[in-house]
């Protein structure tokens, strides 16, 4: 499962960096409105999965309140799920370095 939540974390920070660097300056600059439809409803799935998913990975694993949250609050920002797969979800799978 944790495998599954970092291709998700993975497919999530691409689609809310493609909404936030391409739609909406496509938009917004070139008055392009057809490309947000597209984009912003596959960042809107993917964002829902990630936050379906690491909510079942934390229940499963029975992940402390602010290891859910922090992985949660990832998702709120652009490129934030690269850091919270960096600093929580490699950890899981046993890719870190043993500091």
């Amino acid at each position: 499962m944790i495998k599954t939540l970092r291709v998700l974390a993975l497919l999530e920070g691409i689609s809310t960096i493609a909404l936030f660097g391409v739609a909406m300056p496509l938009k917004y600059l070139f008055h392009f409105d057809e490309i947000m439809f597209p984009i912003g409803m596959t960042h809107g799935v993917l964002f829902l999965a990630y936050c379906f998913c690491v909510v079942l990975v934390a229940v499963i694993l029975k992940w402390k309140f602010n290891t859910t949250g922090l992985a949660l609050l990832a998702s709120l920002f652009p490129g934030g799920t690269f850091i919270a797969d960096y600093h929580i979800f490699r950890k899981v799978t046993g890719y870190s370095n043993p500091d």
